[in-house]
């Protein structure tokens, strides 16, 4: 059983086509827990419509303070951290769990537009979606809108993610898509919550399971499956004016707790 942890401002129709494919797309039984931070269009609403968790936050904070807070009320051994702009895959699921008991993994996350199995075909993703994402965001971002974006971007969404499980089944790759992550309660007690200090959170994760692997020895870094394939609309809403976060004044940047020469040198093992 999964426990879906996810953040939300507004976009209410972003959040309802998220639920819908977690609705059609999930294998296993999963609760759903909705950190809401301030919206003001009904999502918090709408997600306690549909019998999701809604922890309802005064105002906007931080990316992984958010995710803490979700882990704080989880009740299952599996955590998905996942986007609300985002549509997952058939059986998504079912598929990252398997690849990652045959890999022994205890925390990964899917590819995606931002990176897939090598540098040309992720050129190749990213410039279909910012072509479709720029013409069709002309006409603002309506269900039928962000409907149609994906539409052009894969064509059949079940047969495409089909074609990549059948031809990478149990591949994977070192690395991180930061739209969805996956981890066991194991991988919590080895490299801990997610550090509230830093917005680039997924970052820091990925370099703290590679500090983890190379000193203990009892995990692996965070990997990408790629036969596990989620759609992230990828900052479609990056004009909005987002409330500052409440709790900024926290917040350092990713060099104050790592250096260039840390960062560089977990980097290059095992490349």
């Amino acid at each position: 059983m999964i426990s879906i942890i996810t953040a939300i401002y507004n976009q209410r129709a972003v959040n309802e086509l998220y639920w819908e494919s977690l609705q059609r797309y999930t294998h296993y039984p999963f609760e759903l827990i909705i950190i809401d931070n301030g919206s003001t269009d009904g999502s918090a609403d709408f997600f306690e419509s549909v019998g999701a968790t809604v922890i309802r936050n005064h105002a906007n904070f931080s990316y992984p303070y958010s995710q803490n807070q979700g882990i704080a009320v989880a009740r299952y051994p599996w955590l998905a951290f996942l986007n609300n702009d985002i549509i997952v895959s058939p059986d998504w699921d079912k598929h990252m769990l398997a690849s990652m008991e045959k890999n022994g993994l205890d925390v990964a996350t899917v590819c995606g537009i931002e990176q897939v199995e090598n540098a040309t075909a992720t050129k190749a993703l990213k410039r279909r979606w910012k072509k479709i994402k720029n013409l069709l965001g002309l006409f603002g971002h309506s269900k039928t809108i962000l409907r149609l974006m994906h539409k052009w971007m894969y064509g059949d969404w079940e047969t495409f993610c089909q074609t990549r499980q059948q031809k990478f089944a149990g591949q994977i790759k070192e690395g991180f898509v930061g739209n969805s992550v996956v981890m066991n309660r194991q991988a919590i007690e080895k490299i801990g919550l997610w550090d509230e200090r830093l917005q680039a959170a997924d970052f820091d994760l990925y370099l703290r399971s590679k500090q983890r692997a190379e000193q203990m020895g009892d995990m692996k870094p965070i990997h990408l499956l790629l036969d596990v394939y989620n759609h992230h609309y990828i900052r479609l809403t990056a004009k909005s004016k987002y409330p500052p976060f409440a709790d900024r004044a926290n917040l350092v940047n990713l060099d104050n707790k790592w250096s260039e020469a840390e960062r560089s040198a977990l980097l290059q093992l095992n490349r």
